[in-house]
């Protein structure tokens, strides 16, 4: 699963990155808005981190932006701005969660996970297709019943292809998906 995170704070930045990357996620991070909206114009995301005090453009206006662009990936906020009237102008402005820093990271991939699978159309942890059934919250796999021991790369391609199960995906996709920038296929 690829993320984009846009965040400019880089001891934060730095941490949430490298935390995301060993929950398996693959982690674009980026600490302005102008590089956050050509990152999301040049790349398919499964969800966007956005930090709101970016330098170049505002959080909220990249938000307002791309959803005005009728850009659906999901967008959960991270920001310092813990008011009420703040979480209700994002929310209802296109965000589709918001996390008060500080946070923890265990609460922040559960997260992601979920409003991945909530914009997939997906109600609970589990994928099934066929015999095979994926618990993307604890990242078991089961074929007819057993167990199957995967890597990270393979859980998160395996979970792709059955969330496209009805759709070709290219190479170039499945590497979007699985790698951040920088990595070596």
């Amino acid at each position: 699963m690829r993320l984009l995170l846009v965040e400019d704070d880089s001891l934060l930045g730095g941490s949430v990155k490298q935390g995301l990357e060993q929950d398996g996620f693959a982690v674009d991070w980026v600490t302005d808005g102008r590089a956050a909206d050509g990152a999301l114009a040049s790349h398919r995301y499964d969800a966007v981190l956005l930090d709101l005090g970016l330098p170049g453009v505002e959080g909220d206006a990249l938000l307002r932006s791309w959803r005005a662009r009728s850009d659906k990936t999901p967008i959960l906020v991270l920001t310092a701005r813990g008011f009420v009237l703040d979480r209700v102008r994002l929310l209802n402005m296109g965000a589709d969660d918001y996390m008060v820093k500080p946070f923890d990271l265990m609460e922040l991939c559960a997260r992601v996970r979920a409003i991945v699978r909530r914009t997939a159309g997906q109600s609970g942890e589990v994928l099934e297709h066929g015999p095979l059934q994926i618990y993307t919250e604890s990242r078991k796999v089961l074929w007819h019943g057993n167990r199957v021991d995967i890597t990270n790369k393979q859980f998160w391609l395996l979970d792709a292809l059955v969330r496209n199960k009805n759709r070709i995906l290219s190479r170039h996709q499945l590497e979007d998906t699985l790698y951040g920038w920088g990595e070596e296929v």
